[in-house]
């Protein structure tokens, strides 16, 4: 969903809803990402109204031991309910893609740790 520093264009699903006729066209969108701040996030929270989907990013620096954690959000990312489904979908892609290539991930930490091989 974003481009590299080239700023090569990226296709995108088309937003407005006259575009998504039933043979789909797709859009090129030109993305600037020269003002970008990367940050990393291993906890996500979600919530929603019903305008909109709200996701809360941030640190968790005892992944082990989530009960007696206090996690700082450093980002919330505010969506409507249609981006986030494009965002579902290109996330799924995404995911099914890495799988592929490099096997199914373990969501569940403590399944990671324990099978692990010393």
């Amino acid at each position: 969903m974003s481009a590299k520093k080239d700023d090569k264009p990226v296709e995108e699903t088309p937003a407005a809803p006259e575009a998504a006729a039933p043979a789909q066209q797709q859009q090129q969108v030109k993305v600037n990402d020269d003002n970008v701040a990367a940050s990393y996030a291993n906890f996500c929270r979600v919530s929603s109204t019903p305008e909109e989907l709200i996701l809360d990013l941030g640190l968790n620096p005892q992944p082990l031991d989530p009960a007696n954690t206090e996690i700082t959000v450093g980002q919330r990312i505010i969506l409507n309910h249609f981006t986030a489904k494009r965002l579902l979908s290109a996330l799924s892609m995404a995911l099914q893609r890495h799988e592929q290539a490099f096997g199914v991930l373990e969501t569940d930490i403590r399944k990671r740790v324990v099978g692990q091989k010393p």
